[in-house]
């Protein structure tokens, strides 16, 4: 039983990437530390119940009947909870409503663990372009950071989780501690060879970086991937990071970690006294008791949405428009990536090889727009990358009125053509007007108001589209690929499931709500450190620098208690 009048020192709220990796830091600091996650305990292997089922195993196939997927209609605009063998990773949306008056696609993961257990894993590195970039832009507010600060712990998140891929030297796209890199396929090294050999504009294809663990090299009783790609059913083998398999055994190891689930965070509490917040309010999620926490520093880690919703819940005389507000920018500047933006294409010839396994990762083009010279564009700010990759079809050529006897024995073991994707992934710009609100007249049934969004993608984000699909085009193309369909499906924000930037970093407090070492301006024993801090949002996946500024915000906090005690 926790005991609500227990003194901790830190108090985590969400126990995903971010979560996972503060508390992990906070206890191997020596700091009792307490994990509040809104959601069900998930322990890892154990409650991975689908991890090795084959298709046939469900009764369905897989596919979910309407009565279930009534339950996540908003979910499935994305196609990640229309599957039976993970969908029991995202929320139930009748239960977990929000409001839209743009379309906004909020994918959530309400366990222990979070999202970490279903994300895609791609592990990239901001670089000194994305840091000053707003600042030579002249647009939002200037990071309070640069590349020199952050790097140290890009190379202890890389070093602890195990992140595969290779180096290329490339300034804006910096080199890490990887593991070997997986292989590409005999299509996907044909592209990279071509576009080396028709582009002199610094275009390099290469195998994503992928937090998966490859070679020998050993990680916390972790096994290597198993190239099965049921990455999001949970991985048994600890092949891919999560906070399951990583981070939280690594803070349990300590003896100083409590994780408490079912723990809905509804207010951090401010003590007009000592201008410090002294703890949190929790609400049951089983049996609605409120129940107050104490702590000595309190982790904002439950999601770019989620925290700004509790400083924005979390009022008082001194922050009547919610903790940390005194700039208004909270709940302001969301940013995603936007992408589903380039080009298919067959790949003639190579009808004699095929690949072996299930590489759960693909490849990657880096930015090559704006980066100087003849790479910068009149039309659009900020760059893109393409992921992707190629692979052979089995079945995609089958007739049904054929699918008899020999000719179905016939085309399931002849495989079809190889096929190549170029799908683009685009900056998004932080804009003001881009933002969530709190309804208090739809109240969810734990009492709390409701998130309204309002967030759209705008012209720079439409031009920068327009040539993410004209150049995979031309890339597959001058390759000599054949059947070229272009593909521009812009959707709407959220379905990147890269929420950033609702309560920003910045050097003033009259412009952000954080400072350089996630701290809250206003509340400096308040750190905010999942996508909610970011101040601009690159072109890569964003989860290796959560996890590298959690890292470095939870050894701050602790080099803070410590000259206090």
């Amino acid at each position: 039983m926790i005991n609500p009048n227990e003194n901790y020192d830190a108090i985590v709220v969400g126990s995903g990437i971010s979560g996972g990796w503060a508390a992990k830091e906070l206890c191997e600091n020596g700091l009792k530390t307490l994990v509040l996650e809104r959601g069900r305990m998930v322990e890892h292997i154990k409650d991975y119940h689908t991890m090795n089922m084959d298709p046939w195993e469900f009764e369905f196939k897989g596919q979910l009947p309407k009565s279930e997927q009534d339950k996540q209609l908003k979910q499935a605009r994305s196609g990640y909870t229309t599957d039976e063998a993970h969908r029991h990773f995202f929320v139930n949306d009748l239960e977990h409503p929000y409001n839209e008056k743009k379309r906004f696609d909020w994918l959530r993961g309400y366990h222990v663990g979070g999202r970490s257990l279903v994300w895609g894993r791609q592990s990239y590195r901001l670089s000194d372009i994305d840091f000053s970039a707003n600042k030579k832009e002249g647009i939002a507010v200037d990071w309070p950071v640069r590349y020199k600060d952050i790097a140290p712990w890009y190379d202890k998140v890389e070093e602890f989780i195990g992140v595969s891929g290779e180096n290329l030297g490339l300034p804006h796209l910096p080199d890490g501690k990887f593991c070997p890199p997986m292989e590409l396929n005999c299509a996907e090294t044909d592209l990279k060879d071509k576009i080396a050999k028709n582009y002199d504009d610094g275009r390099v294809l290469t195998i994503g970086r992928a937090a998966h663990i490859t070679g020998t090299q050993t990680f916390q009783g972790r096994s290597n991937c198993q190239f099965r790609n049921r990455c999001m059913r949970g991985c048994p083998f600890g092949g891919y990071f999560s906070s399951n398999s990583s981070t939280l055994p690594a803070a349990e190891r300590t003896g100083n970690l409590t994780i408490r689930p079912h723990s809905i965070v509804a207010e951090v509490l401010y003590d007009e006294a000592t201008g410090k917040a002294s703890g949190v309010k929790v609400i049951d999620a089983e049996s609605k008791e409120e129940i107050v926490f104490n702590a000595k520093v309190i982790f904002l880690c439950a999601s770019a949405i989620a925290s700004a919703s509790i400083l924005m819940q979390s009022k008082s005389k001194r922050f009547p428009n919610g903790m940390g507000n005194d700039s208004g920018e909270l709940g302001h500047n969301i940013m995603d990536h936007h992408f589903k933006a380039g080009a298919w294409a067959n790949v003639p010839g190579f009808e004699d090889k095929h690949y072996k396994g299930r590489r759960p990762n693909g490849i990657y083009v880096p930015r090559f727009r704006n980066l100087g010279g003849k790479t910068d564009q009149k039309t659009f700010k900020r760059g893109y990358g393409y992921q992707g990759g190629a692979s052979r079809s089995h079945y995609n050529e089958m007739v049904a009125e054929l699918a008899y006897g020999q000719n179905l024995k016939e085309s399931v073991v002849k495989p079809g053509k190889w096929r190549m994707l170029l799908l683009g992934f685009g900056e998004c710009l932080p804009y003001h007007e881009n933002k969530m609100t709190l309804d208090y007249d739809n109240l969810d049934q734990w009492g709390l108001p409701t998130v309204t969004f309002d967030a759209e993608w705008k012209e720079n984000e439409y031009e920068m589209r327009k040539d993410m699909v004209q150049q995979a085009v031309e890339m597959l193309s001058n390759a000599g690929y054949e059947d070229i369909e272009p593909w521009d499906d812009p959707g709407a924000p959220g379905l990147g499931i890269h929420e950033m930037g609702t309560a920003r970093m910045g050097r003033d407090p009259k412009t952000s709500v954080c400072n350089g070492n996630n701290q809250l301006h206003a509340v400096p024993n308040v750190y905010v450190t999942d996508g909610a801090f970011m101040t601009s949002a690159s072109c890569v996946n964003p989860s290796l620098s959560y996890m590298a500024f959690s890292a470095r915000a939870a050894n701050h906090a602790a080099q803070q208690i410590k000259k206090e005690a």
